[in-house]
């Protein structure tokens, strides 16, 4: 068993990892459960990630293949489950600017970039208030509207050889990110242009 730590609205909390499950409490003078997820996996939990622009989702991965996405304010059973690996899946990781980009290493060899819109925190793209445009910028974004692309697998990346252990969004650039594979291959990629342009656009 390990832990985490990660700040969540100035406060310290922490995350127990255990076989199967999570708890996870605040650190202050008294420490005191939050909530706890039992069975949150069928097996090893080896991973979690706090979505960093919408306050009560994680995303947990494991021993079982999965990564499962949760509401802490229910923990009965996950809001959404990935099952695009097929061996443990080690690190997931939410994009910081655009959170609706899950990226999962695995030690099928393989670095999946998910596309989650529908758990997001903008689950209709970028709003506009109708009041602040013009004419013309109405008719502009008219003929932009577009529906939001569905809750999909955008890219898979198997340039590693061996186990995938950590993946990591670039702190500089939210289209840029790194995995390190067991042997100690790192690779940099992008998200794909044609996402890029529309979340973007």
């Amino acid at each position: 068993t390990g832990y985490r730590e990660t700040n969540l609205f100035l406060k310290s909390t922490t995350i127990f990892p255990n076989q199967f499950s999570f708890k996870c409490c605040y650190v202050l003078l008294f420490p005191s459960q939050i909530y706890c997820i039992e069975n949150a996996h069928g097996q090893l939990v080896r991973d979690l990630d706090f979505n960093p622009n919408k306050q009560y989702y994680l995303a947990s991965c494991g021993d079982d293949c999965k990564v499962k996405f949760w509401d802490t304010r229910n923990v009965g059973e996950p809001v959404k489950t990935l099952d695009e690996h097929s061996h443990w899946v080690w690190n997931v990781r939410y994009n910081h600017s655009h959170d609706q980009l899950i990226l999962t290493g695995s030690s099928d060899s393989r670095v999946i970039l998910s596309n989650m819109v529908s758990i997001s925190s903008e689950p209709f793209g970028h709003l506009v208030d109708e009041d602040d445009l013009s004419d013309q910028e109405d008719h502009h974004q008219e003929e932009k509207s577009k529906e939001p692309l569905p809750d999909s697998v955008i890219a898979t990346y198997e340039e590693h050889e061996d186990s995938v252990y950590a993946v990591e969004w670039s702190s500089a650039d939210p289209w840029l990110f790194a995995s390190l594979s067991y042997d100690g291959r790192l690779v940099i990629n992008r998200v794909p242009r044609a996402l890029k342009y529309h979340i973007l656009l």
